[in-house]
């Protein structure tokens, strides 16, 4: 007989007196983390302190904005065309990684343009590290929505996601694939790949190598996995390959492209003096 798990998470840790979701959490803590291990980064290779809170802002600005008006382009741009105002009720739902990666990937040019004054590889080869936590930490935020789940399955580790009303309308009685938490594995692997590769290769030498990794890290499995993933909006049920998988192609072919780049060139010098600069002006490297 087959026993799957069912899953019955409040998707609120706190309902009073301040409502506080698990998703939240998930992302305000990935920031934190991903914000200490950017800054053992910077303060090894003597990069200025003051450089942090400016990247935070521009990176959590970039996510967010990002990764809504990416829902809101490439999911339901005819809804939300005729409902702009409704553009701005990001609590109501509706975020697409690939948008959040475009509007990271715009703030981190701008950080690096007005801020640091140094290559943008040199800050995504550092930030991505972080980023990859965050991704598997916002999945797991999604397990908690009983959200963006699979397909039915009889699998023994197939999920029951008893408080969403999708799975009742579709599968009521069926397991399915918990894609969030296949997402989250990968993503969690790729961050210790990521973390090992920079503290023990320094694999910042080659610059963009962490930055294709990544790319290649995130959206690979990301373009496999959605092939058992439910779809997101009705006009994919069609699709021989989803919107997902369609946004997912060009940053694996870029981060194939970055990865092989940075292998065929020669190394940089970098020294790791093991504190923050005092002087905040950039130097192009």
């Amino acid at each position: 007989m087959l026993t799957f798990i069912t899953w019955d998470v409040n998707p609120e840790l706190i309902s009073w007196p301040l409502h506080i979701r698990w998703y939240g959490l998930m992302f305000a803590i990935g920031f934190w983390i991903g914000y200490n291990i950017v800054a053992r980064m910077f303060k090894r290779e003597g990069a200025p302190e003051q450089w942090l809170g400016t990247l935070l802002i521009w990176v959590a600005a970039g996510t967010i904005i990002g990764a809504r008006l990416g829902h809101v382009i490439f999911y339901e741009w005819s809804y939300y065309s005729a409902h702009p105002l409704k553009i701005l009720a990001v609590w109501e739902g509706g975020l697409a990684s690939h948008g959040g990666a475009i509007g990271v990937i715009l703030s981190v040019i701008l950080f690096s343009i007005f801020t640091s004054r140094r290559s943008p590889l040199w800050t995504f080869d550092r930030l991505v590290v972080a980023i990859a936590l965050v991704g598997c930490l916002i999945r797991l935020g999604n397990l908690m929505n009983s959200e963006i789940f699979g397909h039915a399955t009889t699998l023994p580790w197939g999920f029951m996601f008893v408080r969403s009303a999708e799975w009742r309308a579709l599968y009521s009685g069926q397991a399915c694939h918990p894609t969030q938490i296949y997402e989250a594995l990968c993503y969690l692997a790729l961050f210790c790949l990521l973390m090992w590769l920079y503290w023990r290769k320094n694999a910042g030498e080659r610059p963009g190598l962490i930055f294709g990794i990544f790319l290649i890290g995130i959206f690979l499995p990301r373009f496999f996995i959605e092939f058992i993933k439910n779809p997101q909006v009705a006009f994919e049920q069609d699709m021989t390959l989803n919107m997902g998988q369609w946004l997912s192609i060009p940053f694996v072919l870029f981060g194939i492209f970055l990865a092989v780049r940075a292998m065929i060139r020669p190394k940089i010098n970098i020294s790791y003096p093991g504190k923050f600069a005092e002087e905040t002006s950039g130097v192009k490297r």
